[in-house]
């Protein structure tokens, strides 16, 4: 199964090329007619994804999975969910009150069995299946089976993502900036905005309903965090896949019109850290080297500074070039910082 879903993952292919690979490895374990895989940065926690694949969701149905109000409601019971022994569950997504039938008969969706991507570090994303109105309804079988895809498709992901040269191609680019207004709708962009998004868009074909709804999310996201601190930072950090570092999508409200300001930019730093420690699986004591590397600290310093001799310094070095395939600190300064 990992190497399969590998196979599926082709560096540069388009997103519904690579949902419909993952789709055909999935299907002979639990049967399906459409599929979307979301993934998140595990030390931001569950929300908006940094990176999406889908096959078999049409654009009508897509918007209404990720619109405004669906995404209030889903990203509670994915918390929920995630909390659970075995993450996984079967929703009738299209379900709400007032009109269910009309809903289902419209996009022609039976039930859909989610499974929570989990593991030690945190929750990596959401694997959904659907499948037609009027087939079967999945079983416990078919939530047993999809359990066990969670560990190789994280795996699989995770060498995806980390399989792109770690050091930045792209430098120079400055930020851009979104305006949302109330109803999710983008109501302007900088022209920086779309240097950003384009080649994106462009490389991956992202359809237009991806791109408008996520953004919709996140600012949504951003509304509940000014109501509630402790919600979710409206935050997410996008794999370079390809187009040139990693990518820093950041949403705060603009006032108290509901209008809400997304700002585009590159990952470095205390944006970046987090995640990238995550996707390389960087330790704890790791990490604490890496910050201090930020700051300019040679070895002997880092040794003061942590209580550390020297030589465990260095060996904790080894396997941070290791893990991120990084040549040294130069390298390495420049993967976090450029």
């Amino acid at each position: 199964m990992y190497r399969d879903l590998c196979a599926a993952l082709v560096p540069g292919a388009r997103l519904e090329e690579t949902g419909a690979a993952l789709s055909r490895v999935i299907a002979p374990v639990v049967a399906h007619d459409g599929l979307r895989y979301a993934a998140m940065n595990p030390s931001l926690g569950v929300g908006v994804t940094a990176m999406a694949f889908w096959h078999g969701y049409g654009p009508d149905l897509g918007r209404e999975v990720l619109s405004v109000d669906s995404v209030g409601m889903e990203l509670p019971a994915l918390a929920a969910l995630a909390r659970q022994p075995v993450p996984v569950a079967v929703a009738d997504r299209m379900r709400r009150a007032g009109a269910p039938d009309r809903l289902l008969a419209e996009y022609g969706m039976g039930e859909e069995l989610r499974l929570v991507l989990r593991d030690a570090r945190g929750v990596w994303g959401l694997l959904c299946l659907t499948r037609a109105a009027g087939a079967r309804p999945f079983d416990a079988g078919d939530r047993h089976r999809i359990a066990e895809v969670g560990p190789p498709l994280i795996a699989a992901v995770r060498g995806y993502v980390i399989a792109w040269p770690v050091v930045p191609s792209a430098r120079g680019l400055p930020p851009g900036m979104l305006v949302v207004g109330p109803d999710g709708k983008v109501k302007s962009r900088t022209a920086q905005a779309r240097r950003w998004l384009d080649p994106m868009v462009e490389q991956l074909a992202i359809p237009d309903w991806l791109v408008e709804s996520t953004v919709a999310a996140l600012a949504f996201e951003a509304r509940e965090h000014d109501r509630n601190p402790r919600a979710r930072y409206p935050r997410v950090c996008v794999p370079s896949v390809g187009y040139g570092g990693w990518t820093a999508i950041e949403a705060q409200p603009l006032g108290d019109d509901g209008d809400v300001a997304i700002v585009i930019q590159h990952a470095t730093g205390t944006l970046l850290l987090p995640t990238f420690c995550d996707w390389h699986q960087i330790t704890a004591r790791e990490r604490q080297i890496m910050h201090c590397l930020q700051d300019g600290s040679a070895p002997k310093q880092i040794a003061r500074r942590l209580d550390l001799s020297v030589h465990t310094v260095n060996e904790h070095l080894k396997a941070i070039f290791r893990k991120t395939g990084t040549c040294g600190r130069h390298d390495l300064i420049a993967a976090i910082s450029a």
